[in-house]
């Protein structure tokens, strides 16, 4: 039990260190050797998506004073969550509850594109009109809270191990970073990497303006859900350097302050492309 405590109270310090220093790999490598040519000022865009985490993490630390990892101690001292339940050993439980918790962050993904107002919420994140490491940390606070209050859920549904939480937390966190990173990663190594995980060229078909292609791709840590459950796209239709990034209806983002970012879900259109419906290319839609 003084493990778990301790696991608690260092769980914000671990993911502290974890995230600075991948985000500090990512902006160098960046740098170093950058995919794409970013179309807005990236100062600018780095000041904006690193105040909304700001924001975010002070939202969240307001609305939930507990953490996920304490969540899991409860419901592992309870007996709660179908992992609980059974005799497992402690790897095997690791194992399953991170793939479970793994699969519910892809269904809640597909679930925020899916439903129309879910998908103002999302919005934010995928207006953002050219994509490197630090889209992968703009979200809006309410999608944040919905997305804290489903995993908090998740876990007492299934009550996977607490190190398996952190791990996973970790594990999300610098994969968000990592596969929305503007890097480039050469074909042939893609190519084998991202059988095991979401690379960022995977992952930049998802911000394409093209609707199929917005609406595929859903995975964050593992690329398996996608080819499972029938939405991957290998690559983009115009490729990764002349994909446009972003909204087909939204592409005044770059002219908006933090406070209009934020108001998007309840002042922008939410456009053609929640998964509920019809469409392919924006272009398209303009002619018909």
């Amino acid at each position: 039990m003084n493990g778990i405590y301790k696991l608690i109270y260092s769980e914000a310090g671990i993911r502290l260190i974890f995230f600075f220093f991948v985000i500090s790999i990512m902006a160098i490598w960046e740098i170093l050797r950058p995919k794409r040519q970013l179309i807005e000022n990236k100062i600018r865009r780095w000041k904006k998506n690193l105040l909304i985490i700001i924001i975010d993490s002070i939202t969240l630390k307001l609305v939930f004073p507990v953490t996920l990892v304490s969540i899991a101690a409860g419901a592992e001292a309870a007996h709660w969550g179908l992992l609980n339940h059974f005799e497992i050993s402690r790897p095997v439980a690791f194992i399953m509850g991170f793939l479970a918790m793994d699969l519910s962050i892809y269904l809640q993904h597909l679930m925020f594109h899916a439903v129309p107002i879910l998908w103002r919420l999302h919005m934010v994140h995928h207006a953002d009109m050219d994509i490197d490491v630090t889209t992968g940390l703009r979200f809006h606070p309410l999608e944040m809270i919905l997305s804290l209050a489903i995993k908090m859920a998740t876990i007492s549904a299934i009550g996977p191990p607490p190190l398996a939480v952190l791990a996973f937390e970790v594990a999300l966190n610098a994969s968000s970073l990592f596969n929305h990173g503007n890097v480039n990663i050469a074909e042939k190594i893609d190519k084998y990497l991202r059988l095991f995980v979401v690379t960022p060229d995977m992952h930049r078909v998802h911000h394409s303006v093209i609707i199929r292609e917005t609406n595929s791709n859903f995975g964050f840590n593992f690329p398996w859900w996608d080819r499972i459950f029938g939405t991957y796209r290998a690559q983009p239709i115009m490729g990764h350097e002349q994909i446009t990034i972003g909204l087909s209806h939204i592409r005044y983002e770059s002219t908006l302050g933090i406070l209009g970012v934020l108001a998007l879900p309840f002042t922008g259109d939410q456009g053609p492309y929640p998964i509920n419906r019809s469409g392919a290319d924006p272009r398209l839609l303009k002619k018909s």
